[in-house]
């Protein structure tokens, strides 16, 4: 058969759409800069898996359309080692080489100031695990996940309106960016609900042999135990040798995963009651109407047959970034970061993985750069992580604020104790968007 020759329409047509790529999808690179080995592997590596599930799903249903291309998202990690100077080579690494749009981040001591320079150098959009991350100046680092430490008020004020005999708690946790700024919320939460700290410990990152340190904590016998925002190697060890000293008051923790293990090595009756912040996506309350989370169960059966064993507190965080960036950059039609961030922002309004929550932090971290609604309060009922109350993190902020903010600034963990990073924006690039 002779093929019949286009027409003058339809060889224009051919051509414009060769020269914009309408055709065919390109590629849409996001970089996931994180530890993926040694002991914060639990929150970074299944954070990974999330969102490899995410990706699949969002290519498998065309990709994301940005303006009049449609491009396929391809994640790229780079595994930190929880190593500044590696956090520092990834992050020169994404942006220059792998030349991604969006950055995901643990955060914490993975966040200094040379990595902070060169984000703000590139204006990358960087989303973080760590609002206590967040300054005036990189205006383009946001938290629209997890609001860690913020979110353990919520144990703390949840626990003592269910059991006020309740008097006493004592507390430790290791001594980094995500141990600190928790030991200062914690302080603040436990004042705020008329109990008393009798004993605070800080432990080096090495450390070992948790034995000794649990017999300190327990000298005072303290109604609470609190884990603060320990490691997952590190809250099993905790956990552990409390059993071995038949401790009998309530367990808390700002995490607890892989808490099948614990109930193993410990006992059902044990753990039963242990109150921590983070739900398996199983649970009925994640069907809620207020939850924007789309499907979680079908996502935590997902993630369950893909990664068996792995499930743990970030699981499921950057996956909602993720899509949170994806719905602004459709908005904007462009990946731009500014362009991106005010369409994030916009309204001052967004939809958390847990209900509506606005754009907060001015007071706390120096900017509004944090989306900060409401968090779930879990406890360990017959083996499993239930969702006992979705607290409204503002409502404890609005009665307690001065609190927090004491507790934060005599531990210089404010933002304005921090040295700034000067930023200097060129305005000319502000509405420059990406040829689409």
């Amino acid at each position: 058969m002779i093929a019949r020759p286009k027409s003058p329409l339809a060889s224009a047509l051919s051509l414009a759409l060769a020269d914009h790529d309408l055709e065919s999808p390109t590629v849409l690179r996001v970089g996931f800069l994180a530890p993926l080995t040694g002991k914060l592997k639990s929150w970074a590596e299944p954070g990974l898996n999330g969102s490899l599930i995410w990706r699949d799903r969002v290519n498998a249903a065309g990709g994301i359309k940005v303006g009049m291309r449609r491009y396929m998202v391809d994640l790229v990690p780079f595994d930190t080692k929880f190593q500044p100077d590696l956090a520092l080579a990834g992050v020169k690494k994404l942006i220059n080489e792998d030349n991604v749009k969006f950055i995901l981040m643990v955060g914490g001591n993975d966040f200094t100031e040379q990595v902070r320079r060169v984000i703000n150098q590139h204006r990358m959009l960087v989303a973080t695990l760590l609002p206590t991350d967040l300054t005036p100046d990189a205006p383009t680092l946001v938290a629209p996940s997890e609001v860690h430490p913020i979110y353990n008020v919520t144990g703390v004020d949840w626990l003592a309106r269910q059991d006020p005999t309740l008097k006493t708690a004592a507390m430790c946790a290791q001594d980094d960016l995500h141990g600190l700024p928790s030991i200062a919320t914690y302080r603040a939460a436990f004042e705020a609900a008329g109990i008393e700290l009798v004993a605070e410990h800080l432990f080096p990152v090495e450390t070992t042999d948790f034995g000794p340190i649990v017999d300190k904590l327990m000298a005072s016998n303290p109604d609470i135990l609190c884990w603060d925002t320990a490691y997952e190697p590190f809250l099993h060890a905790l956990t552990r040798e409390a059993f071995k000293r038949g401790f009998k008051g309530r367990l808390l923790s700002c995490t607890c995963d892989n808490y099948q293990s614990l109930i193993a090595h410990t006992s059902a009756e044990f753990m039963e009651g242990f109150v921590f912040q983070f739900p398996d996506f199983d649970d009925p309350r994640l069907n809620d109407s207020q939850v924007n989370f789309e499907n979680a169960n079908d996502f935590y059966a997902d993630f369950c047959e893909r990664f068996p064993g792995t499930w743990s507190a970030v699981s499921w965080e950057y996956a909602s970034t993720l899509e949170l960036w994806r719905l602004a950059v459709q908005r904007a039609r462009t990946f731009e970061p500014f362009s991106v961030l005010s369409m994030m922002k916009f309204g001052g309004v967004g939809h958390h993985a847990f209900g509506e929550a606005h754009w907060w932090g001015d007071e706390l971290f120096g900017i509004d750069n944090a989306l900060v609604g409401y968090w779930p309060v879990v406890m360990i009922q017959n083996g499993r992580a239930r969702i006992q109350e979705f607290s409204s993190i503002p409502d404890w902020w609005s009665k307690n604020k001065a609190l927090l903010v004491r507790h934060m600034r005599s531990m210089n963990l404010m933002w304005d104790q921090r040295e700034p990073v000067p930023f200097t924006p060129r305005f000319a690039d502000f509405g420059r968007a990406e040829t689409t």
